[in-house]
């Protein structure tokens, strides 16, 4: 019980490695279908990470949550949302793609993944 008292008083300071992280959950009605987190890259650049739980995808909750996580983040101060996709999630890059995205480049990231980098200007 304290261990997850110390987790939640981490979340509750909305900060990780010294800057600004959130974590929400997305709903509907009153059941969990997923989250969507929110982490600062730089004074402007956010990026959101979105997780939509298996049997709840293809139902649109992915795009409304990173609608409304980019908006709150829009309302915090933040001017360009940054996104890195594996070239592989298709699903992620169509979803990415109707919300405005664009990609800039093509890179291997830290865990050696071939990804795409996307950004919108919020």
């Amino acid at each position: 019980i304290e261990e997850v008292k110390r987790i939640i008083a981490l979340w509750n300071e909305k900060v990780y490695n010294g800057k600004y992280y959130e974590m929400f959950a997305v709903c509907d009605q009153d059941e969990i279908v997923g989250s969507v987190s929110l982490y600062q890259h730089s004074d402007y650049i956010i990026s959101a990470g979105p997780e939509i739980y298996v049997p709840y995808r293809k139902r649109g909750y992915g795009y409304e949550a990173l609608m409304l996580a980019y908006d709150y983040a829009k309302g915090l101060g933040y001017k360009i949302a940054s996104a890195q996709i594996r070239t592989d999630n298709v699903a992620s890059i169509r979803l990415h793609e109707k919300l405005g995205f664009q990609r800039d480049c093509e890179m291997i990231n830290r865990k050696g993944n071939s990804v795409y980098i996307y950004l919108k200007q919020l």
